[in-house]
C-alpha cells in the first residue's frame, strides 16, 4: 500500500507542479467571469447607443397606420413594387415592408418583409410585433372587445405551489423547474470530467510506456499497483482542480459584476426585452415572473445541498475510478493516442447513454423505469442517479446504485489490471480485441 501511495503523490505532484495546471485551474475561472462582464458591459452600451432602423413602407392596403418608435423608424412610400424595391436597393435603409391589397385588416395575406441582406430573429420580430399589435387592435374594434377586458383575460395566470409530503406527513415546499436544471447541471459536469480525466489517465499510461520509464518503474512495482495509483492520483488532481474552479467561478463572477453595477445575463435580457416591447401583456407577464424571486429563493432553501454535494462528490470519484480503470487498460495496450480510438468508443458508449438518458428520460419523468435502470447499473449511474438526486430518490435506490458502482468500480478494475499488467510492457505488437482477451486469460 504505501508503494501505491508513492506513485499516487507522483501523478499528483508532477501535475500540480506543471505551469499548464495553474493557468487552467487559476486562469480559466478568472477570465470566464472577466469576459462576461465585458460582454454584458458591451451589449448595454451598444443597446443603449443603437439607432432606430429605417423602414420602408409601401401599404397598399391602405389600412394599417404605423407609427415610428424607438426600434423602427416608419418612412411610407409610394409607386409600384417594382419603382420601390429598386429605390430602396439604392438607400441603405434596414429593408422594405410590402402590405398587399385587402378589403379589411384580418383578410391580409403575403405581407412581405424585403431586406438586402438576412436580419437576425430580433429585427424581424420588432416588426412583426408591430404588424402583430395592430390586428390584435383591429380585430378587438370589430368584434367590439374592451382591450381591457382582454388584457385581464390573456394575463391570467395560475400559481401552483408545489409540495412534496414525506412518510411521516411533513411538507416541503418543492419547484421542479429548479430540480430539473440542477439535475441537469450535475449530470453534464460529471459526463465531462469522467470523460477528460479518463482520457489524460490514457494519455498519461501511454507517455510512460512509449518512454520506457514504465520499465524502470514496474522493476520495484507490481503493474496492478502502478495502474491504481496513476487512477487515484489523477483523480485527486481533477477533484482539486474541480473545487477551485467553482469556488472561483462564483465568486470571482459575482465580483466583476457587481464592481460594474450589472446584473446576471438571464436578467438583463428580460429587462430588455420589457424596455423593447410595446405589448403592455407581455410587459406584464414578465413583470410577475419577475416579483416571484421571493418564493424562488425559499424553494431554494428547501433543496438538501449537502446532500446533493456529498452525492455529486461520491459519483464523481465512483465514475472516474470506474471508466479510469478501463481508460488504464487501453492506455497499456496501445503505443500511440491514434491507435486508442478503436477501443475508446465501446468504452463511451454506457456514459453517452446515461448522458442522452439524462435529457430523453430523466428530466422528462425522473421516477420511471427507465430513469430507475439508467440510475441503478453502474456504467450509466454516475451521470444519471446524479440527474436524479435533486429529485427526492429514495434512499434505497441510492444505497443500491452506490453499492453496485462500488462493485463496479471492483469488477473494471480487476479487468484492467489483467490486461494492464500484460499490456504496459508489450511494445510493437498489433493489438486488437482478441489481443486483448488473450492477454486478460494470459497467467502472470
Amino acid at each position: 500500500m504505501n508503494k501505491v501511495w508513492l506513485i499516487i503523490q507522483r501523478e499528483f505532484l508532477n501535475r500540480v507542479q506543471k505551469k499548464s495546471f495553474l493557468v487552467t485551474t487559476i486562469l480559466v475561472p478568472l477570465i470566464i467571469p472577466a469576459i462576461m462582464g465585458v460582454l454584458v458591459y458591451v451589449m448595454i452600451q451598444e443597446v443603449k447607443e443603437a439607432k432606430p432602423d429605417t423602414l420602408q413602407v409601401l401599404d397598399e392596403s391602405q389600412l394599417f397606420k404605423l407609427e415610428s418608435n424607438k426600434r423602427l423608424t416608419i418612412v411610407p412610400v409610394s409607386g409600384s413594387i417594382v419603382q420601390v424595391k429598386a429605390a430602396y436597393m439604392e438607400s441603405d435603409d434596414f429593408g422594405l415592408l410590402y402590405i398587399p391589397p385587402a378589403e379589411s385588416i384580418g383578410d391580409i395575406t403575403g405581407i412581405t418583409l424585403y431586406t438586402k441582406e438576412s436580419q437576425s430573429p430580433e429585427k424581424v420580430g420588432n416588426v412583426t410585433s408591430m404588424l402583430t399589435d395592430l390586428v390584435k387592435d383591429s380585430k378587438m374594434e370589430k368584434y367590439n372587445v374592451d382591450k381591457e377586458t382582454l388584457k385581464d383575460i390573456r394575463t391570467t395566470e395560475v400559481n401552483l405551489q408545489e409540495i412534496n409530503l414525506s412518510e411521516d406527513g411533513q411538507e416541503q415546499s418543492s419547484n421542479t423547474q429548479i430540480k430539473s436544471g440542477l439535475g441537469m447541471a450535475l449530470g453534464i459536469l460529471i459526463y465531462m470530467f469522467v470523460l477528460i480525466y479518463g482520457i489524460q489517465i490514457m494519455q498519461g499510461v501511454i507517455d510512460e510506456k512509449t518512454s520506457k520509464i514504465v520499465e524502470v518503474i514496474v522493476s520495484s512495482v507490481k503493474p496492478f499497483q502502478l495502474m491504481l495509483g496513476k487512477i487515484i492520483g489523477i483523480a485527486s488532481v481533477g477533484l482539486l482542480q474541480f473545487i477551485i474552479w467553482i469556488v472561483l467561478i462564483f465568486g470571482v463572477t459575482t465580483s466583476v459584476l457587481g464592481y460594474f453595477g450589472l446584473k446576471m445575463p438571464q436578467q438583463q435580457a428580460m429587462e430588455q426585452v420589457i424596455e423593447s416591447t410595446s405589448d403592455e401583456e407581455v410587459k406584464e407577464v414578465i413583470a410577475k415572473q419577475s416579483n416571484q424571486g421571493p418564493e424562488f429563493l425559499q424553494n431554494l432553501s428547501q433543496i438538501p445541498f449537502l446532500k446533493i454535494a456529498l452525492v455529486f462528490l461520491f459519483y464523481f470519484l465512483g465514475g472516474y475510478l470506474l471508466y479510469g480503470a478501463l481508460f488504464a487498460a487501453v492506455g497499456s495496450a496501445v503505443e500511440s493516442i491514434q491507435e486508442s480510438q478503436q477501443f475508446q468508443f465501446p468504452i463511451t458508449i454506457p456514459l453517452l447513454i446515461g448522458y442522452l438518458g439524462l435529457f430523453m428520460f430523466i428530466v422528462r419523468d425522473p421516477h420511471g423505469t427507465v430513469s430507475y435502470w439508467l440510475s441503478i447499473i453502474p456504467f450509466t449511474s454516475p451521470v444519471a442517479m446524479v440527474g436524479r438526486i435533486a429529485y427526492d430518490v429514495p434512499t434505497s435506490d441510492l444505497v443500491l446504485s452506490m453499492v453496485l458502482l462500488v462493485g463496479g468500480f471492483i469488477f473494471t478494475t480487476w479487468i484492467a489490471g489483467r490486461i494492464y499488467r500484460v499490456g504496459i510492457l508489450m511494445t510493437g505488437t498489433k493489438v486488437n480485441y482478441k489481443v486483448l482477451a488473450k492477454w486478460f486469460m494470459t497467467k502472470v
